[in-house]
C-alpha cells in the first residue's frame, strides 16, 4: 500500500531498525552514537526526505530545544568564552541559546530562575560561577526536572552535572615559575568575595608561598573584582608600599591590565622592574605590550563539554568533568631588579 502524507520519525525509525530515541539523537548530531548506526539513519532520512518539526518534537517532549546560559559574572571576557563553546557544540542541531543574566544578591533570585526555567521548558542550563555554588539552585533544578551542569573551579556535583577547572593548582604552578626567577616580594591582586575561584586562587598563591618559606605582609594582597579598574585600583594601592613588590599576580586578565597601565603611570618597565601573571589567558593577554604571561583557562572546551552534557544527558558522564588549567609563559615576567 503506498503511503501517504509526511514521513514521520516512526517511519524512519522502523525503516532504519533502531528506536525512536537512536533516530533523535541522530537528528540532533548527538557525537556518542555508532557511525554505522548514524549513516543508516541518515541515509532513511535523505531518502524518505524527512523534516523533523522542532514545534512536534518541543511538544512530545515537553521541552524546548533550547540551553540556557544563567550567569551574575562581571568579567565579559569569560562570558563570551562560554558562548563561544556552547555554540560549538550546538553548530549543526537543532538547539539554540538563550542566555540570562541574574542578579545573585536578589532574595528572590532562585524563584525567577525556576520561574524562567518553567516558562521557557528548557532542555537544560548552564549556570556560571559564582550562582553555580548556590545549593538550592541546583536542587530547584533536580525538583523541576530540568536537566544542568555547574561550572566551577573545583568539584561542586557529580559528572554529569559538573565542568571544574583545578584553579587552586595552576595558579600554584604560577607562583612557583615567579618564585624561581627569585622573586620574594610578590604582589597579590584577589577576586570578589562570594566566588569560589577567588578563594581557589588565593589558596594556591599562599600554598605557593608557604611551600618556599615566604611569608609577605598582609598589605601585599590587594582586592579586586575582576575588572579592569579594580586591577588598576589594586595595583595603585601595591604600589604605594615600601618596598614595593617586584612581582604582581592579578587574579585574571582583565586585572592583570590594569596592573600594566598602572606601572606604565609610573613608568616602571616590565617586566624589567615589575613582572606581571594574570588568569585567563584572554585575547587581551596575547595583545598587550610586554605579552601577558598567564594560565590558560580552558574556558570554551568546559563550556563545550557542558553543553554536550545537556544535549544528551544519558551520556552526560561520557563527558570530561575536570579540565586543567596550565600556565602560558610570555615577557611579561622576568628576575626580579637587584638591589
Amino acid at each position: 500500500m503506498k503511503r501517504t502524507g509526511q514521513p514521520t520519525i516512526n517511519d524512519v525509525a522502523r525503516l532504519s531498525g533502531v528506536s525512536k530515541k537512536t533516530v533523535s539523537r541522530v537528528i540532533n548530531q548527538s557525537p556518542l552514537l555508532n557511525e554505522e548506526t548514524r549513516r543508516r539513519v541518515e541515509e532513511v532520512i535523505a531518502e524518505l526526505g524527512y523534516v523533523p518539526n522542532p514545534q512536534a518534537r518541543a511538544l512530545a517532549l515537553r521541552r524546548n530545544f533550547l540551553i540556557g546560559l544563567i550567569h551574575d559574572n562581571p568579567n565579559g571576557q569569560m562570558v563570551l568564552g562560554v558562548q563561544e563553546g556552547i555554540l560549538e557544540a550546538i553548530r549543526e542541531t537543532s538547539y539554540a541559546l538563550v542566555v540570562r543574566p541574574v542578579d545573585r544578591r536578589s532574595p528572590t533570585m532562585v524563584a525567577d530562575i525556576r520561574n524562567f526555567l518553567e516558562q521557557q521548558r528548557l532542555a537544560g542550563v548552564l549556570l556560571l560561577p559564582p550562582i553555580s555554588e548556590n545549593e538550592e539552585l541546583a536542587s530547584m533544578c533536580r525538583e523541576i526536572g530540568c536537566a544542568y551542569v555547574r561550572m566551577g573551579s573545583t568539584t561542586l556535583d557529580d559528572p554529569e552535572h559538573l565542568v571544574a577547572s583545578n584553579d587552586r593548582d595552576a595558579v600554584a604552578e604560577a607562583v612557583r615559575h615567579i618564585i624561581s626567577l627569585g622573586h620574594q616580594r610578590i604582589g597579590f591582586i584577589a577576586g570578589p568575595p562570594g566566588f569560589r575561584s577567588a578563594e581557589e586562587r588565593m589558596a594556591g598563591f599562599e600554598h605557593a608561598l608557604a611551600e618556599a618559606g615566604i611569608t609577605i605582609p598582609r598589605s601585599m594582597i590587594a582586592d579586586g573584582n575582576y575588572t579592569f579598574d579594580s586591577g588598576r585600583a589594586a595595583a595603585e594601592r601595591l604600589l604605594d608600599l615600601s618596598p614595593r613588590p617586584t612581582a604582581i599576580f592579578a587574579s585574571n586578565d582583565e586585572m592583570a591590565a590594569g596592573v600594566l597601565h598602572a606601572a606604565r603611570q609610573r613608568e616602571l618597565r616590565v617586566p624589567d622592574q615589575l613582572s606581571i601573571v594574570g588568569f585567563d589567558d584572554t585575547a587581551i593577554a596575547a595583545h598587550m605590550w610586554p605579552p601577558l604571561t598567564t594560565v590558560r583557562w580552558p574556558i570554551v572546551s568546559m563550556a563545550r563539554a557542558a553543553a554536550l552534557k545537556l544535549i544528551d544527558p544519558d551520556h552526560a558522564a561520557d563527558e570530561p568533568s575536570l579540565f586543567l588549567s596550565s600556565l602560558i609563559r610570555r615577557s611579561s615576567v622576568a628576575a626580579p631588579p637587584k638591589g
